[in-house]
């Protein structure tokens, strides 16, 4: 028999330093093995399941609150969508038909905040003066009374008797259109007679009723509007600061700062142009009374009452008073009216280019050209206010131009 081939020699612990035996198993690493609580890198993050009716971009519900929890938004679908839009354009319909509706009123809320704006410099004066807000507003307010009073003392009288010699002289004036050989072949050609009775039934004087009634819903609500504006303007002057900062503070807070110092701009701009116009105004009605005065002009203070305020509106007021002044003095006599005619003509001329340009220089610096075309849009627009508050706007959106469009489009 063959031996079989020796059995392989095991290695002897003996063999192996004692201080491998008592070094820890950490001071040599081993290759880590994946365990249930460490995944493997290799491993995909689990894909979120979707749940019907939940958009995923949108954030999980927080509780608000004692009223629970709120609920996932609404899903987005053409449907809603669509009804969103429908609600948007029916609100913005409505909020065009109220706009329509209340543009009387709203017209008077313009024109209370320019006269709160015009007179605030006034108001500020007084309080450095030492006069505490109240009576600052008080007797600025008392004073627009004033003149307002005035002004219709010196209008009304006039008109009133003119009406009145008018009417008493009508009979007269029939008398002498009766002998005369011409006026009576024209009556007698043309049935005048026959149709004036014709004429005087029910429903003419049913009209000439309404006429009446109407001239007096006029004059009741000429004066319904002149007391909204004056008590809107006053409120406005007591709560000036009040209403400005809260302008303000809708504005965000990163752009605050500049909005405030271009508004401040703005309302400084506007205070001047309304203190000047005031002035250039008061002048031109002074030296219209001086002049009635001189030539003998009936009714002179109220002559010059109409010329200071129509000198208020731009560009066409000045002449719209020169030519009721000089109807008047042709009414008189012919002298009088051509005295009246050259008057003007050479006192619109130092107005327009010897105290308007110094008085306006300092307050606003408007382009003649934009002037012209803002008063006529603002006539266009809303009448005579827009023709008052025409210039202001056209200084405001000036600054707005120069500091802000103008500069952004410098940078891109």
């Amino acid at each position: 028999m063959t031996p079989g081939p020796p059995p392989a020699e095991t290695p002897q612990p003996a063999e192996t330093p004692p201080s491998a035996e008592a070094q820890p198993t950490e001071a040599q690493p081993t290759k880590a093995q994946p365990t249930e609580a460490q995944p493997s890198a290799a491993t995909p993050p689990p894909v979120p399941v979707p749940v019907p009716g939940v958009d995923p971009d949108e954030p999980p519900a927080v509780p608000s609150g004692k009223f629970g929890t709120p609920g996932r938004p609404l899903r987005r679908s053409s449907f809603l969508l669509g009804f969103t839009g429908a609600l948007g354009v029916l609100l913005a319909y409505t909020l065009y038909l109220g706009i329509r509706n209340a543009g009387g009123i709203l017209v008077l809320v313009v024109i209370a905040l320019f006269l709160a704006v015009g007179l605030n410099p006034a108001v500020v004066r007084l309080g450095r003066w030492g006069v505490p807000h109240g009576l600052a507003v008080a007797g600025v307010a008392l004073t627009v009374v004033l003149l307002l009073c005035g002004g219709i003392v010196a209008l009304v009288p006039p008109i009133v008797t003119q009406s009145g010699q008018f009417i008493d002289q009508i009979p007269s004036l029939l008398d002498e259109l009766r002998r005369n050989p011409t006026v009576n072949d024209l009556v007698e050609r043309y049935d005048v007679v026959e149709r004036v009775q014709g004429a005087a039934n029910a429903e003419t004087v049913g009209r000439a009723l309404g006429g009446v009634l109407g001239g007096a819903q006029l004059i009741f609500g000429t004066v319904f509007r002149t007391l909204t504006v004056l008590v809107l303007t006053i409120y406005f002057l007591a709560y000036f600061d009040k209403l400005r900062s809260l302008g303000y503070s809708l504005v965000p807070r990163s752009r605050r700062q500049r909005v405030q110092l271009i508004g401040d701009e703005i309302l400084a701009k506007v205070g001047a142009y309304m203190v000047g116009a005031l002035s250039i105004a008061v002048l031109a009605g002074a030296t219209t009374f001086v002049f009635a005065l001189i030539v003998d002009l009936p009714y002179p203070f109220a002559l010059a009452v109409v010329v200071a305020v129509t000198d208020l509106i731009p560009q066409i007021g000045a002449t719209l008073g020169a030519v009721i002044v000089s109807l008047v003095g042709f009414a008189a006599d012919l002298p009088t009216g051509i005295a009246c005619a050259v008057f003007f003509l050479i006192y619109q001329q130092v107005e327009n280019y010897l105290i308007y340009p110094k008085v306006m220089r300092r307050s606003v610096e408007v382009n003649e050209v934009a002037a012209l075309l803002a008063a006529l849009l603002g006539v266009a627009l809303l009448g005579v206010v827009g023709a008052l508050i025409a210039i202001p706007t056209v200084a405001a959106l000036q600054l707005i131009l120069r500091e802000v469009v103008l500069p952004r489009q410098e940078r891109r």
